[in-house]
């Protein structure tokens, strides 16, 4: 407002809101972003269940597993509307049935977790309340002949009654304009302008353009555009160190094998370093050098 003047924050209020930013955005992805926002969250449970219209948005609690500080299990987005149902929600743009087995081992942790916070003796001869599971699989890939539902006992124990049963709903957006067709929609622009420009700011750019243009998640992509660049851009970078990391073990795994072959043929004796090198992209004769003197320091 005119007249006001604004305070500064102090400096390490700032530094600790950029390193926050930063941290997040390096570990998040466009639909925990979109999904973290309560009106979208929202728009999600109508999407799902729009014959129910007394629900509001102080029903919805968000209980999405989120582990980024160590290797342990998380998923992409659990809430619980009251202490009725709890939906567990996935998006996946490959095709894979070990979905199922994710989903089970999620849904198990967020049981405990419930139980753990509503102090719930499950040793106790009084029945405990349990809260409704939902479990859906939202699929941005090419649909095909997939199909609606898939279950544990179908594609695991060939159709066979067992123990255990989970059954994953998937979604494939496309009908209408509703919250989960529109995500399904916004990736698919994406996927087109990776095609066209690679993985560059200028593919995320133009899908931000183009999805605004669309009516696709345009007030959210409005309201967050540095955010969702930011989001997307460490994504990629994400993606190139995963990559190297790969190639690199790959290597790793390739020289170790040739050192394997190289000790046979020193034992041999029948070939000089030079000449065993010759045989290998991956080692010099150095490293021939290096490996024949440790064979002789175990003689």
């Amino acid at each position: 407002m005119q007249g006001e003047t604004l305070q500064e924050e102090p400096k390490e209020k700032t530094a600790e809101k950029k390193e926050t930013f930063a941290k997040y955005t390096a570990k998040d992805s466009v639909f925990g972003a979109l999904f973290r926002d309560k009106k979208y969250l929202m728009q999600l449970y109508h999407a799902l269940h729009p014959e129910d219209v007394k629900t509001t948005e102080d029903a919805l609690t968000d209980i999405t597993i989120r582990n980024v500080l160590t290797n342990g299990i998380y998923n992409d987005l659990c809430f619980r509307v009251g202490d009725k149902v709890m939906f567990l929600v996935e998006h996946q743009s490959s095709w894979t049935m070990n979905i199922i087995i994710r989903v089970l081992m999620y849904l198990a942790q967020i049981y405990h977790d419930y139980f753990e916070k509503q102090g719930a003796d499950l040793y106790g001869s009084k029945k405990v309340h349990v809260p409704e599971p939902e479990l859906y699989m939202i699929f941005t890939g090419e649909r095909a002949s997939r199909p609606e539902m898939i279950s544990l006992t179908k594609e695991f124990f060939g159709g066979k009654e067992c123990a255990i049963e989970v059954k994953v709903k998937v979604l494939y957006g496309g009908k209408g304009n509703d919250i989960i067709s529109q995500y399904v929609n916004f990736t698919k622009v994406y996927n087109e302008q990776v095609k066209k420009y690679g993985r560059s700011r200028e593919a995320v750019t133009e899908t931000i353009c183009i999805c605004k243009d669309r009516d696709v998640l345009r007030e959210f992509l409005a309201g967050r555009e540095k955010e969702v660049i930011s989001i997307m851009m460490a994504l990629f970078d994400e993606e190139k160190i995963m990559r190297t990391h790969i190639a690199s073990e790959k290597k790793a795994a390739s020289k170790e094998t040739a050192r394997k072959a190289a000790e046979q043929m020193l034992r041999l004796g029948k070939l000089s370093a030079e000449e065993i090198a010759g045989c290998f992209t991956e080692l010099s004769v150095e490293d021939i050098q290096e490996i024949e003197r440790g064979l002789l320091q175990t003689v």
